[in-house]
């Protein structure tokens, strides 16, 4: 019985990492950690929503970011350019 539990166990440590890659389909180059909508972490609940505006990618925790988003895709933009590293 004690061995079913280690199983278990270690397929729960197995799932619950390989839905936390999966929720990090963010670039390492992505200047920003969190929704520029919302504020909340990206991929911190869901998989992260991608929309390139201007040719800039910008992250959304969630899709529904976007309808504030397409509000004033400039404002957000803008946020992500200047957070990124100066070249």
């Amino acid at each position: 019985m004690k061995s079913k539990s280690a199983i278990a166990i270690l397929a729960a440590m197995f799932l619950d990492s390989t839905f936390a890659l999966a929720d990090s389909s963010v670039p390492q180059s992505y200047p920003l950690t969190k929704c520029v909508v919302s504020g909340e972490k990206l991929g911190e609940h869901r998989m992260p929503v991608k929309v390139t505006t201007d040719g800039t990618d910008v992250y959304f925790c969630h899709k529904s970011c976007i309808k504030d988003f397409n509000k004033d895709p400039k404002k957000f933009v803008k946020m992500v350019t200047d957070a990124a590293p100066k070249k």
